[in-house]
């Protein structure tokens, strides 16, 4: 059974990969500062359903020092990582001028820094292997945009150069580097939103509708799938072709 490291993995988009990659046969390991009710009762469907394994490890991934002991022991414990899908990540917002320092080091920790160090360990851990997938969890607005997230943005932005480069650099060894962009995904963020946004980002869609946990773990899925082992340094974007 090949072991996945799925970051943010307690709700939304990181809690629907992690279910949809054991429902696919994988054993993933959900990495979050604490677990839910949600994660708690998809670790009891992966065990009922026989099919693949959910398992949940408590780290907070701002401490970035400690991410290669993490790394060494989820390795001892489950054997060698097949794939990375570093999805945790703040979406912290506000008018650029009015950010305290505070936020903006922690947007920058968690979104950049501490995804880098992690894929970092566990680069190291996929050569032995000469096989391995990573996926770096990026977003539209990283090239549109968007008012009040212009350093979320930058974040995101700055993981799909992560990504094309990491290619090269690991390409020969075996293992792909890809990234997907979401939209407006419907999730407990966006239901958040005022009807009218709701409503607007739908009718700029070309599909007049937004996309949801499912489509996004399902292009997670493909991207970990042998029929992906040519696809590498790219991005996928899902988001109903609101970009389109």
């Amino acid at each position: 059974m090949r072991n996945v490291i799925v970051t943010g993995a307690s709700r939304g988009l990181g809690l629907g990969i992690a279910t949809a990659l054991s429902g696919a046969g994988y054993q993933v390991i959900a990495i979050a500062r604490s677990s839910t009710p949600g994660l708690e009762e998809a670790i009891g469907s992966a065990s009922r359903s026989g099919k693949g394994a959910l398992h949940f490890r408590a780290f907070d991934l701002l401490d970035t020092r400690r991410l290669p002991e993490l790394v060494s022991g989820l390795r001892k414990q489950f054997g060698a990582p097949y794939a990375l899908v570093n999805n945790a990540g703040l979406g912290t917002s506000g008018m650029l001028a009015m950010m305290r320092e505070d936020q903006v080091d922690s947007l920058v920790r968690l979104n950049i820094v501490s995804p880098i160090l992690l894929t970092k360990a566990v680069v190291r851990a996929m050569m032995s292997e000469k096989a391995g997938r990573i996926v770096n969890m990026s977003s539209i607005v990283a090239s549109t945009g968007y008012h009040g997230l212009s350093v979320y943005s930058a974040t995101k932005a700055a993981l799909l150069g992560f990504t094309r480069s990491l290619a090269r650099e690991v390409g020969p060894l075996g293992i792909t580097v890809n990234a997907v962009a979401p939209g407006f995904v419907d999730t407990e963020m966006t239901a958040e939103m005022e009807s009218g946004q709701r409503e607007q980002v739908k009718r700029r869609s070309a599909l007049r509708r937004m996309a949801e946990v499912t489509d996004v773990a399902a292009a997670v899925e493909y991207l970990l799938s042998d029929g992906a082992r040519n696809v590498t340094g790219t991005t996928l974007t899902v988001d109903a072709g609101n970009t389109a």
